[in-house]
């Protein structure tokens, strides 16, 4: 028995894991974590949430580097995997998650470019994650099943591909459409959420709604 009991032994595999596979916590409070890890050849975002008081927490996007995403997955108690979308470099560890006894969710119209899934994501509605709420957000137009999270009562939104610093994600893809994205993100992510909303996107940095909604209208008159 170690001698700092069970939670001796948590902490240290927990610091191991932060230290080993580059997992940074880029975000929490009293209820709630947020880690963010990066992997594959288009440098995918990864994110963990974590409730605090129960240990139970998702994993947003099974993206690449299986081995890598199980570690930290064992280490953090990610129980559950919500996928964004179905696009190749965001899917690449899903038959291994789900060969791992992780549950998969998508919503129904990404579902068929995955290899295989357990749930389907509706439009407004909590996923619970121990004491934490994930509200599902439909933004169509990168792809049609395009899902952005937004954890409940935090300033923290998940936005996939969907929404960037600078602008939208690309709707050159099959399935994309530049007229649907730009309602989605005007409509669904700007007008119900505030300026100091934190966005964390599925490639690259964080931004805000307070920095990005000034920008609308040059991103419809460039045309991406």
């Amino acid at each position: 028995m170690s001698p700092y009991g069970k939670a001796g032994r948590a902490a240290r595999e927990f610091w191991q894991t932060q230290s080993v596979h580059n997992v940074a916590l880029v975000w929490s409070s009293a209820a709630a974590e947020v880690h963010r890890f990066v992997v594959g050849p288009l440098d995918n975002n990864v994110y963990v949430v974590r409730c605090r008081r129960t240990g139970v927490a998702t994993l947003i996007d099974a993206a690449n580097e299986h081995e890598r995403l199980l570690d930290v997955a064992r280490t953090l108690g990610v129980a559950s995997v919500l996928e964004t979308h179905g696009h190749w470099d965001h899917i690449g560890a899903v038959a291994q998650v789900r060969a791992a006894g992780l549950d998969v969710w998508v919503r129904a119209e990404d579902a068929g470019l995955l290899p295989g899934y357990d749930h389907l994501l509706d439009d407004d509605v909590d996923v619970i994650v121990g004491d934490l709420r994930l509200r599902t957000i439909h933004t169509p137009g990168h792809t049609p099943g395009s899902l952005c999270f937004s954890l409940v009562g935090t300033p923290v939104l998940f936005s996939g591909d969907t929404l960037f610093p600078g602008g939208p994600g690309a709707t050159s893809f099959e399935g994309g459409d530049f007229a649907t994205i730009i309602t989605s993100i005007e409509q669904r992510l700007f007008r119900p959420y505030g300026a100091d909303t934190i966005v964390w996107p599925g490639h690259g940095a964080a931004t805000t709604v307070g920095v990005e909604r000034p920008h609308l209208d040059e991103w419809v008159a460039r045309g991406w």
